[in-house]
């Protein structure tokens, strides 16, 4: 199993989201610590080899470390905005 680390930027969003929403997040970011590749992930083409995973009209970002078991959650947002500075 992994670990799941959140970066500061992405605890930001999610705990100023309705507590609905942030329940929502927070089961799908979880799910990644049991399989950090599910079905609905797509491997973004950036340098740092990121993920991407929808749950409804967020995104998730995030990185797979397989060596240290861990998953770092680069950044948590709504699906219009999310993709801005990522280094496409």
């Amino acid at each position: 199993m992994y670990t799941v680390e959140l970066k500061p930027a992405a605890q930001r969003f999610i705990a100023a989201q309705p507590k609905k929403i942030q329940r929502q997040l927070i089961e799908q970011i979880e799910a990644l610590a049991h399989n950090p590749r599910p079905a609905n992930s797509k491997l973004l083409h950036t340098k740092e080899k990121l993920y991407r995973v929808r749950s409804g009209n967020y995104r998730i970002i995030y990185q797979i470390q397989d060596r240290r078991l861990l998953i770092v959650v680069i950044k948590v947002g709504d699906r219009k905005d999310i993709y801005k500075h990522l280094g496409y």
